[in-house]
């Protein structure tokens, strides 16, 4: 079975209307949207059919939130949650630095509460002011 590129737009939608009552998957196949394994099994991508049976008709789905925001698309979403080390670090991932604006060589004071610490970030007058007490 040769691979073909699926089908999109105006296209897809006379395609469609061609097939009838043919099966959703039989549909997709035919109208390119498959991939054959290395076993030479058919996989058929109905997520991906139907994205573009409604981008086709006007409504514009995106399938994950790492299409709607590719710059975080690798790794896991922040939880806001830090655990102390075995070694009594905590050590607070890119995500947070990066949703805070930090950059390297950002100062904090820390500050306990309640059931949590606060951080408060230093500007360089008040860590020029600590280092020299």
């Amino acid at each position: 079975m040769k691979k073909t590129k699926p089908l999109t737009g105006r296209a897809l939608l006379q395609r469609l209307g061609e097939l009838g009552s043919t099966s959703r998957k039989e549909a997709a196949k035919l109208c390119g949207y498959y991939r054959v394994t290395k076993s030479g099994e058919v996989r058929v991508n109905l997520g991906k059919f139907y994205e573009a049976v409604l981008a086709a008709e006007g409504l514009q789905v995106h399938s994950s939130e790492k299409e709607v925001n590719s710059q975080s698309a690798r790794g896991r979403s922040p939880s806001y949650r830090v655990k102390v080390h075995q070694n009594g670090q905590i050590v607070i991932g890119s995500a947070y630095t990066k949703a805070m604006n930090l950059k390297p060589g950002d100062t904090f004071k820390i500050k306990p509460g309640y059931k949590h610490i606060h951080l408060y970030l230093m500007n360089s007058e008040e860590v020029d002011d600590a280092s020299t007490e």
